[in-house]
């Protein structure tokens, strides 16, 4: 064990010897914050449509679909949601997905993981192509599995489908040795839809009452909580 995470232990109380074989990821509010890109790029698609958004109020983007909250928020039919969508990931594609942060201490998280032996897999609603280009702008790739994201034409965006088809692979293993880690109650649902642990993470961006309510195994307030948790 690194210095890094043993060092964080020794600062925490040992919750659980959890002892997970396979660890699935959320991206966005659990690995990187990215706020900035995505905020800048709805910013941009309602702009297309004459509607001027600040960006303190489209965090509510950050988890869901974007399809699902275009249509929510903003009463877009089918269509205007396709173009909603397209102009998005005009903005995003260029510079949005790289407007990111990494969070403090998940790049040590994710390469002890990896040291010892861990299925480290990403299950995200964000389309796969934008999210292996993150992981190797923040050069953490190569720890990784598996990378599931939704297709781009918003298929496979639902987390219950993406946590389905992350674990395909694995079903030799007992679903007991599996978690999702996760900001938002997407993440936590899906996970007790399938029957594996969850862990809801409290630094991203979802409510102390969403991450409660959905019911997960375990919370984590910060990176060095769910590293105590993972070890």
């Amino acid at each position: 064990m690194s210095t890094a995470i043993r060092t964080i232990l020794l600062k925490e109380e040992i919750i659980i010897n959890t002892n997970f074989d396979i660890v699935l990821f959320d991206l966005d509010g659990t690995l990187t914050d990215p706020k900035e890109g995505i905020t800048k790029s709805i910013q941009y698609s309602l702009k297309s449509f004459g509607i001027e958004e600040d960006r303190e109020n489209l965090v509510k983007f950050i988890g869901p679909p974007l399809y699902d909250t275009f249509k929510s928020d903003y009463g877009f039919d089918d269509e205007k949601v396709i173009k909603a969508v397209e102009k998005f990931r005009e903005y995003f594609k260029e510079k949005g997905l790289y407007e990111n942060k990494i969070y403090p201490g998940i790049e040590a998280l994710i390469r002890e993981l990896h040291v010892n032996g861990k299925k480290i897999v990403l299950a995200t609603s964000k389309p796969t192509v934008f999210a292996e280009k993150i992981l190797h702008n923040f050069s953490i790739y190569k720890y990784f599995d598996n990378i599931v994201g939704s297709n781009l034409d918003g298929t496979r965006s639902d987390k219950e489908e993406v946590i389905r088809f992350a674990i395909k692979d694995y079903l030799e293993f007992d679903k007991t040795s599996i978690v999702m880690v996760g900001d938002r109650k997407y993440d936590i649902i899906g996970a007790n839809k399938i029957g594996i642990n969850s862990i809801g993470v409290l630094y991203g961006y979802g409510a102390l009452d969403e991450i409660k309510d959905s019911k997960p195994n375990y919370v984590a307030e910060s990176v060095d909580k769910l590293i105590n948790i993972l070890f």
